[in-house]
């Protein structure tokens, strides 16, 4: 579900924390990872942010969500896709450049991720 990138070419302004706040929340972080809390209600849309290392993703409530790229453009949309996350799913992905997920569905996404900040720019 993520995108390999050999290079990181955002700024430090859309990262996650800064660009969403109200959407990501950290719960640890240290010189290797940073947990994160990713929260979208239902209806809402995060702003466009970025998510600059690979990480673990441990779904603990699912619905039907959109991601958009920068753009505006769909890069996945959960009701045409096979592959929706499934509560208790964990996943893993690359770094994300910059998008916005928004929550089309009738419940909560949330989400647990953890970043590996160690070297892990490329996944």
């Amino acid at each position: 579900m993520g995108e390999n990138t050999s290079s990181w070419n955002w700024p430090d302004e859309l990262d996650a924390l800064v660009a969403a706040p109200e959407n990501h929340h950290v719960m640890l972080e240290n010189d290797q990872v940073r947990v994160i809390e990713t929260q979208v209600p239902v209806k809402a849309t995060t702003p466009v942010h970025t998510h600059r290392w690979a990480s673990v993703e441990y779904v603990l409530s699912t619905t039907d969500f959109i991601r958009r790229d920068a753009d505006g453009h769909v890069m996945f949309d959960t009701r045409t896709a096979d592959d929706r996350p499934a509560p208790l799913e964990v996943l893993w992905s690359g770094p994300r450049p910059p998008h916005s997920i928004e929550n089309v569905g009738d419940a909560e996404l949330l989400v647990l991720m953890v970043e590996l900040k160690d070297g892990s720019l490329l996944a």
